[in-house]
């Protein structure tokens, strides 16, 4: 089992003054500890459940490019970007910088977008959901066309270019990794089949029947099944025990997961974060 470090909650002791310090510390303490994976949330405001709306959001590129600089091993990326914020052919350009700059550590999360409160304050477009899938597996589309070295014109359902230039192109071939998060079974999950290297669940979900959902698609589609990796996500809090996440990375790893990603809520001291992920893993060897 691989671990993620997910930060989504930049509400430290040091104060947001001294965020940039902070979380130069924090990514490199967790990649000294073998974390393999640091990923961030692709929002503008803080989510509800994890802190109040005004509470430090950072945003997500400007932040890879960050901690790419302070990092030299983990795989990083958004957990997950949604499409509706940034055109198809400047995120997948940003993408490609930072893979070309990190030396091809950065890939590409994404998923149909859901927060309309904070699209709506920030002036965001939010159409409906089946507009934003629409868009999605467009913004799949000319992702992958761009990273495949083709200069061919795109017409998609809703995105339409004339040249797919894109140079340089990336490290990681044939492509920067690609995740598609997100449990829903008629749409999410079939474009996970269709296009994505890998899935992100919920650890929360019943991700027993998810999967065999994902199963379905991928013979629908003439996809293996294996060649998807199978990702999770779950939560810790100021209580929550060793014993408590090494029990839930056991249940996620007997499911079939092979990578989890923690986010923290209220532990405003970050390398306890790290401390516990160790500790867990150290636990289950």
């Amino acid at each position: 089992m691989e671990l993620g470090l997910h930060i989504a909650d930049f509400t430290w002791s040091t104060g947001p003054d001294r965020l940039g310090p902070a979380l130069a510390r924090h990514v490199r303490n967790a990649e000294a500890a073998g974390i393999e994976r640091i990923t961030v949330m692709d929002h503008f405001w803080q989510l509800p459940g994890i802190g109040p709306e005004d509470h430090e959001m950072l945003e997500a590129y400007a932040t890879l490019g960050f901690i790419a600089a302070h990092t030299e091993k983990a795989l990083l990326h958004t957990l997950v970007t949604g499409v509706i914020y940034r055109h198809p052919s400047l995120l997948a350009k940003a993408v490609t910088t930072l893979n070309v700059l990190s030396g091809g550590r950065v890939g590409l999360g994404i998923g149909a977008a859901w927060n309309e409160q904070e699209s709506r304050g920030l002036g965001l477009p939010f159409p409906p959901v089946a507009e934003r899938f629409r868009q999605l597996e467009d913004t799949i589309r000319i992702c992958l066309q761009m990273w495949s070295g083709s200069e061919e014109p795109f017409d998609g359902a809703v995105f339409h270019l004339e040249r797919t230039l894109n140079s340089p192109q990336s490290v990681s071939r044939p492509h920067p990794y690609l995740m598609i998060g997100g449990g829903g079974e008629r749409k999410t999950l079939r474009l996970v089949a269709q296009y994505a290297d890998a899935c992100n669940l919920s650890g929360a979900q019943d991700v027993a029947h998810k999967l065999d959902v994902l199963r379905g698609h991928c013979d629908d589609v003439g996809r293996d099944y294996d060649d998807i990796e199978k990702t999770a996500m779950i939560g810790v809090r100021p209580s929550s025990t060793v014993d408590e996440v090494a029990a839930e990375l056991t249940r996620l790893g007997e499911a079939g997961f092979t990578a989890t990603y923690v986010f923290s809520v209220g532990i405003t001291e970050p390398e306890r974060v790290v401390e516990l992920l160790t500790d867990a893993r150290r636990k289950l060897a």
